[in-house]
């Protein structure tokens, strides 16, 4: 199913499965590669031994390879939660982004490969009902194994391009770690549940910072943590 403008092939990936019956599908997630080149990126998401995949990988030029039918379970997410639900490749779709990441020299993400996964996650959003609420990072689903796409991903321009969201700033005002993590919980993380602010809590910190915001990414909970977090709130 191509999109309108995008460069176009496939190479299916036999890394693929039935979706559970009953499961509607619901949430994007995007990801980088984090290898040091597209090629090795698409033989990995290809190779049965490793038995990863995604239904889409983009390469830095904008090209598109169809790696998986939407309609069947790639093998993206991995162990990850949101909302309160589990084994999200169930119903989620999963798009790669050639991208170093940060073990092999993390960069920015070149224009025409946000003009591709624009049209691509556009024309996916037209033929699934996938809310804006879970249009996710993978660092958002799994925040104690993955940082991915990163920091320097821009969900700003997707959002205003009408994929997922972006809050404004809220009051920021200070609050008990025990609200913090009620909070985060509400948005939708994995986050404990204990009120001490214990190296779990500041790793989905870092996940939520990576998303919204990206200009520090220090697992703290600062006046601008806090204010986009209640902005984020208010768009709940």
């Amino acid at each position: 199913m191509a999109a309108a403008g995008v460069d176009w092939r496939e190479h299916p990936s036999p890394n693929l499965d039935a979706r559970p019956p009953g499961g509607a599908i619901d949430t994007l997630i995007l990801h980088y590669t984090g290898m040091p080149s597209a090629r090795a990126a698409l033989a990995r998401l290809c190779d049965p031994a490793a038995r990863v995949s995604a239904h889409y990988l983009i390469d830095e030029d904008g090209s598109v390879v169809a790696l998986v039918p939407e309609s069947a379970r790639a093998w993206h997410a991995g162990v990850s939660r949101w909302q309160g639900r589990e084994r999200l490749n169930d119903t989620s779709i999963g798009i790669e982004l050639v991208n170093p990441g940060h073990e092999w020299g993390y960069r920015p993400f070149p224009e025409p490969q946000y003009a591709a996964c624009i049209e691509l996650c556009r024309a996916i959003l037209a033929r699934w009902p996938i809310p804006a609420a879970r249009v996710l990072a993978h660092s958002d689903i799994a925040p104690d194994r993955k940082e991915d796409p990163g920091e320097l991903f821009d969900w700003q321009r997707l959002a205003a391009a009408g994929i997922g969201r972006w809050p404004d700033s809220g009051a920021g005002d200070a609050r008990s770690i025990d609200q913090l993590q009620h909070d985060l919980a509400r948005i939708g993380y994995a986050v404990p549940r204990h009120g001490r602010l214990d190296a779990a809590t500041r790793c989905v910190l870092r996940a939520f910072q990576r998303h919204w915001r990206p200009e520090q990414v220090d697992g703290v909970a600062d006046h601008g943590t806090l204010a986009r977090l209640d902005g984020l709130l208010g768009l709940q």
